[in-house]
């Protein structure tokens, strides 16, 4: 069920002169949440998507328990890898359950159709994503917060063993945020594997086992949140004061506060 990811020397470029990002390494384990931070820019949607495969490395490697994901079919790919990119356009007016089966489609052959388990598969993520109520909605008429938590659902339908994130909660409210927050955590308890990348520090230090911060097209730190996510460090990747501040009682976590120039 579990595996390790391994990303090595990972370098990108969309026209072969330009990087947008380089000599990216790192890895993650069965039940990690990796968060990578960084301001607008920074490369890291792309890395994202270079890590299934819609896009190839210039140089370098990305394997999941030894095996490079440029040479697995994409059945077997999507049955290790779930992406939710961070904006989805939507074409047909499928309802929400139709889109969320569509999330079965690695564990079905070219002439099968959806069996019961499969559905309830779907039902279920359904019900774990909290969209019960929409679930015969046309997808269409969504807004874009409930489009991102039917997403949600469908990836969860696929049970991939590693999990993509692109900034998962920007289209949502403070509800499903920390709704989506506690997904993560629940997944990494089944020990899925988890990167997401956010604009959130809040979001790192309540889910994250890891966090890095990319600028000029690297890593410029990468550890646990408590190492990475200092106001040193914020000040260097967003030229901006962010305190850091711990709040004890039944909060009894960090939070970090953006201060006005003025």
């Amino acid at each position: 069920m579990c595996a390790k990811l391994e990303v090595s020397k990972a370098t990108f470029s969309y026209n072969g002169k330009r990087n947008i990002f380089e000599d990216i390494s790192f890895s993650v384990d069965e039940g990690d949440v990796f968060c990578i931070l960084g301001p607008n820019g920074t490369g890291k949607s792309t890395l994202l998507r270079c890590l299934c495969n819609l896009y190839r490395l210039q140089s370098g490697s990305i394997r999941i328990d030894g095996h490079e994901i440029s040479q697995m079919s994409q059945s077997m790919l999507a049955r290790n890898v779930g992406f939710i990119p961070q904006i989805h356009t939507p074409t047909f007016p499928y309802t929400v359950l139709e889109v969320v089966i569509m999330g079965r489609t690695p564990h079905l052959s070219m002439i099968s159709v959806p069996s019961e388990k499969d559905y309830i598969v779907a039902e279920e993520a359904i019900r774990m994503a909290d969209i019960e109520d929409i679930k015969d909605k046309p997808y269409t008429e969504l807004s874009g917060g409930q489009m991102q938590m039917v997403l949600l659902a469908r990836v969860l339908a696929q049970e991939p063993r590693i999990l993509l994130l692109d900034e998962p909660t920007s289209h949502l409210d403070i509800s499903h945020q920390i709704h989506t927050i506690e997904i993560t955590r629940k997944l990494a308890q089944k020990g899925i594997s988890l990167i997401m990348t956010s604009h959130f520090p809040d979001h790192a230090f309540m889910a994250s086992k890891k966090v890095g911060i990319m600028k000029n097209r690297c890593f410029m730190e990468m550890g646990s949140a408590d190492e990475v996510i200092t106001e040193d460090n914020l000040k260097r990747a967003y030229g901006s004061d962010i305190k850091v501040v711990y709040l004890g009682g039944d909060i009894g976590r960090k939070i970090t506060v953006p201060m006005l120039k003025s």
